[in-house]
């Protein structure tokens, strides 16, 4: 088992119940992928000092430079480069876009308004899916959209499922706009004691990434093909997650949502089985194109 597929595995991570049916060239790249991605994201959230979080995401970002080289010298690029780069074509943007995006962790902790919250996703998770997909295969350009959406709908519902772990870091993920909409003050999120105002602001957010799981669908209607149904494990473990929270009138402060590793499976045998076996679409009252 590769360095890379250790990282996967021992995470507990979604991205795991979504890889376990694939092939292993396919696998072996996105374990790495996430490894990449996990490793980047820690050095900016595990590190107290921001100084030395800075000086250290820039002694990746040349790591990984070097990995583009063909002169990978960590465990992670080393997978990247052997399992990755060597495999599939893997745009190097996508990797700086993470590298970007987990870098705006260490220059802000607020957002303004929602257009710039969209471009952190978009660095963070939409950047992620359009590596994935490169992995999985797909022919239709709008793949790529589809990729963009489904991202942003992820990466919406951690931070509605995170707002706890990040107040405690100091962040505040909702936009300032929003929460001067529906009258709930940055100290109410930080102290973890909102008022009845953040129900009604969940609910608009959460609404959001509704939203985007919609567009995401819409799109894979047009252009599904099997190759992609590790996407949709992502998208529905994360959906679920996301109606844990309106079943539970966002309390997320009281209740972490959470989906069981037995309903993950489930997820993810049920789909293989519908796409990738009987070649249906995965969502349901849809004929197969």
């Amino acid at each position: 088992m590769s360095y890379s597929a250790q990282q996967t595995k021992a995470s507990g991570t979604n991205f795991y119940m979504a890889f376990i049916m694939l092939p292993a060239e396919k696998r072996m790249a996105l374990d790495a992928v996430y490894a990449f991605c996990r490793y980047t994201d820690d050095i900016v959230d595990e590190e107290p000092d921001p100084a030395k979080a800075a000086d250290d995401l820039e002694a990746w970002r040349k790591e990984f430079a070097a990995c583009c080289a063909g002169k990978p010298q960590h465990p992670i690029t080393q997978d990247l480069y052997r399992f990755g780069f060597k495999n599939f074509q893997l745009p190097h943007e996508h990797f700086e876009a993470i590298i970007d995006g987990c870098e705006m962790d260490l220059r802000q902790s607020r957002y303004e308004t929602f257009s710039d919250l969209t471009l952190y996703c978009e660095r963070v998770a939409s950047a992620v899916g359009l590596l994935c997909i490169e992995i999985f295969g797909y022919e239709h350009p709008d793949t790529r959209l589809y990729a963009y959406e489904l991202g942003l709908a992820l990466q919406l519902t951690n931070i509605l499922r995170d707002i706890p772990k990040d107040a405690q870091r100091g962040r505040i993920y909702l936009p300032l706009e929003d929460l001067k909409r529906f009258g709930v003050t940055e100290e109410e999120i930080l102290q973890q004691r909102p008022g009845g105002n953040f129900v009604e602001l969940m609910k608009f957010e959460g609404g959001r990434a509704e939203e985007k799981y919609r567009a995401a669908q819409e799109i894979g209607r047009r252009i599904w093909t099997p190759n992609l149904y590790p996407a949709e494990v992502m998208g529905q473990i994360y959906h679920r997650i996301l109606r844990r929270m309106t079943k539970t009138n966002y309390d997320v402060f009281a209740v972490r949502p959470r989906v069981s590793k037995i309903a993950k499976l489930h997820v993810a045998l049920s789909l293989y089985l519908r796409t990738v076996v009987l070649g249906r679409m995965p969502w349901p009252n849809v004929a197969s194109s």
